[in-house]
């Protein structure tokens, strides 16, 4: 009798795995199902200095390609200024104008890629400030930068239009509060365009970024 029952239990634990496993496939997100970014495509940033137009390389760093690609199509570069622009060095973006916003995809950080490529001139790079902290910050280098090298940086692409709009971002503010006279940076995330606006009306933005054809 009691080995009935425990193979009678045995079956009903068989079958509810089962049913979960087919329910779950059913409801499992859009997003699960969507075929991965391509190996390299091509994104413009229309801002207000001109265009911008990088070219991605996936085997580059592919987690890095990856959340890019996550980053412009869902539209969160609409709108972002330029708020950390030191010449001759680098051009960087990727604070929300949307605290909340900036806050939600804040939340999602990636490993990192180990490095393939140099900082070069014209290479784009995540910015971090540790292992495995990239979150939403990018940054174009605007001459080659050898010191990124060693420490973690990963270019996963590399600009092919407008590097000449990119020399002309407004770099008069300098680098970030404390250790400049720009903004500080936890104060955007926590107030947005609001405070950069404000406080820095001369700041350089992306209008819009996409994926081109």
């Amino acid at each position: 009798m009691r080995n009935r029952i425990a193979v009678a239990a045995l079956l009903a634990l068989a079958g509810c795995g089962s049913t979960v496993d087919k329910t779950a496939e059913k409801k499992a997100p859009a997003e699960v199902k969507k075929a991965p970014p391509p190996a390299e495509y091509r994104v413009k940033l229309e801002t207000t200095k001109g265009d911008i137009v990088i070219a991605v390389k996936r085997e580059w760093a592919p987690l890095g390609a990856d959340h890019f690609h996550r980053l412009v199509t869902s539209g969160f570069y609409d709108g972002v200024k330029f708020h950390r622009v030191l010449k001759k060095f680098i051009a960087q973006w990727g604070i929300n104008g949307n605290p909340q916003t900036h806050q939600l995809y804040a939340m999602v950080r990636i490993a990192d890629d180990p490095p393939k490529r140099k900082n070069k001139r014209g290479t784009v790079t995540f910015a971090k400030i540790g292992p495995n902290s990239r979150t939403t910050e990018v940054f174009i280098n605007l001459r080659d930068n050898a010191q990124l090298d060693t420490t973690g940086f990963a270019p996963f692409g590399e600009v092919v239009e407008g590097m000449d709009v990119a020399d002309t971002l407004t770099y008069l503010y300098g680098d970030l509060a404390p250790r400049g006279a720009g903004p500080d940076p936890v104060k955007a995330q926590q107030v947005g365009n609001v405070y950069l606006e404000r406080d820095f009306p001369r700041l350089d933005a992306i209008e819009k970024a996409s994926v081109l054809p």
